[in-house]
């Protein structure tokens, strides 16, 4: 690797001298004042090895929008918006000031990120059709009460007797259509609002998830390949993704299935989705109702292929390796500099290959001269055990994971709508001369109290858990995090450095 010419207090020119070494060499990734941030997040897990997918990219992305997910409210979106956007355009003067107030340059610090997440925050309120805990009827309300009265489903002596009043939206005229943007507004008057949000939140979560977990599996895809471990691809990748996807992916396809299948006039019909994902496990429910044609015979087809995945997970890559080490004949190794990354001594892999010659291909795991000269078959299929166990079962305790997005959202926006209720709702029930001079004190104390629960507890506790989705969930699909960080020599760094070893 080459560096450009630092400027530093040395007078004499840089230069290079490149030295071989077996070594792993140190990781540089360059940021800007948007990406530090993230990257930050992605380094206190570990620092990527050298070459390897970093997830920093897609961090900017996925990381404020399943906080978002779990914070959605467009006020408090709003006020958390604008708060980073002042630090973000006085963020020279404040760099100025060099405060001491390590919570405040924790903050700013993180500015860009507080930005994003206010933005998100803003744009699943939206969705949510949530503000502080009130809904907004931007378009207007797709559903009408008119025509109940029309159709004499509902008269004087039933609105007497029944306080509850159902919009059925089998009666022409009742449901005109769906909101266009969000949730519609009419559903924050009714009753059952908290078992709507409740299935629509849950299964929401689930496809999230999944589609986040495959997302990182399809990300090891590209390591696998760029350290031409191809023989991963197949052994390690594939079954992987097959594992994922015909148990998990097929409850995703569940979902949207039942979403789409099922209208207002047959709902009351449609089997629960549960129950059939159990039964395809146990193999039994057959007088259920099936939730589309020929259900039975795909289950097993996609049950087989996902438990046939598991032996070549678990035995694939340790009797390749064993093959190889007793005689087996690999692709030529070509030579030039290094192409290096860290692997556990466990793991049959190697540390370092030659990159240069193109038209010559080389797999890391096909050349008997990578192999080490003691081969441990035992050690290498119990690392390799260790990890199909380890996948395996945290596909199914990462998928439950993800149902932390439903939990801290329906959290958060009950909060909202208790202190609502035990704050300013009881200040606009004042009707008196005195009541506006009393709304003053009552909205400074409802204002308090939700910068410091809902914007600052709640928006700890979403960002701990987001954080915790991309270390866990998402990041052990592909990231290894075993690198060095680089840290370039610099001469204007060396008395700062003496006087912390007490030299000068």
């Amino acid at each position: 690797m080459y560096f450009n010419q630092r400027k530093g207090d040395a007078t004499v020119p840089s230069f290079v001298n490149r030295i071989p070494s077996s070594d792993t060499p140190p990781t540089l990734l360059r940021s800007n004042k948007l990406t530090t941030g993230f990257q930050s997040i992605v380094e206190a897990y570990g620092v990527g090895d050298y070459r390897e997918v970093s997830p920093a990219p897609y961090t900017i992305i996925t990381f404020p929008f399943l906080f978002a997910v779990m914070f959605g409210d467009l006020g408090h979106g709003v006020i958390m918006s604008l708060f980073a956007l002042w630090m973000v355009l006085t963020e020279k003067n404040q760099k100025k000031k060099h405060p001491s107030n390590e919570i405040w340059m924790t903050f700013f610090h993180g500015r860009y990120i507080i930005l994003m997440m206010g933005l998100f925050s803003i744009y699943t309120g939206l969705i949510y059709n949530d503000c502080f805990s009130k809904s907004l009827n931007i378009f207007g309300s797709g559903w009408s009460v008119k025509a109940m009265f029309t159709n004499q489903q509902w008269t004087n002596k039933t609105v007497q007797t029944n306080a509850l009043l159902t919009l059925d939206p089998n009666v022409s005229g009742v449901f005109s259509g769906p909101y266009p943007f969000g949730i519609d507004p009419i559903w924050n008057l009714a009753v059952n609002r908290l078992s709507f949000l409740n299935s629509y939140k849950m299964k929401m979560s689930v496809i999230i998830g999944v589609i986040h977990m495959s997302f990182g599996v399809v990300l090891s895809v590209f390591n696998h390949l760029h350290f031409r471990q191809k023989i991963c691809v197949y052994l390690l990748f594939l079954p992987e993704l097959l594992f994922l996807l015909c148990l998990f992916g097929y409850l995703v396809f569940m979902i949207l299935y039942k979403w789409l299948a099922f209208s207002a006039r047959n709902s009351s019909h449609a089997p629960s989705i549960l129950i059939h994902f159990i039964n395809m496990f146990v193999m039994q429910g057959k007088d259920l109702t099936p939730l589309y044609p020929g259900q039975t015979g795909l289950q097993i087809f996609l049950l087989l292929i996902a438990m046939l995945s598991v032996p070549i997970l678990l035995l694939g890559k340790p009797l390749y390796l064993y093959w190889q080490h007793r005689g087996g004949k690999g692709l030529r190794r070509r030579r030039g500099y290094e192409r290096v990354r860290r692997v556990s001594e466990d793991d049959g892999s190697i540390t370092s290959i030659h990159e240069e010659d193109e038209e010559e291909g080389f797999d890391e795991l096909t050349s008997r001269e990578a192999l080490p000269k003691q081969f441990d078959f035992a050690d290498v299929l119990l690392h390799q055990a260790i990890h199909t166990i380890e996948y395996c079962l945290g596909c199914i305790s990462n998928t439950a994971s993800y149902l932390r997005l439903w939990a801290l959202s329906l959290a958060h926006a009950q909060l909202s709508e208790v202190l609502w209720g035990m704050v300013m709702r009881l200040g606009f029930r004042i009707t008196t001369k005195v009541g506006v001079v009393f709304l003053v004190p009552v909205f400074g104390l409802f204002a308090t109290l939700t910068v410091s629960i809902l914007l600052v507890m709640e928006g700890l506790s979403a960002f701990l858990h987001a954080l915790r989705l991309h270390w866990v969930e998402f990041q052990n699909k592909f990231y290894h995090g075993t690198g060095i960080k680089f840290l370039p020599f610099d001469f204007s760094q060396l008395p700062s450095v003496f006087e912390h070893d007490g030299l000068l």
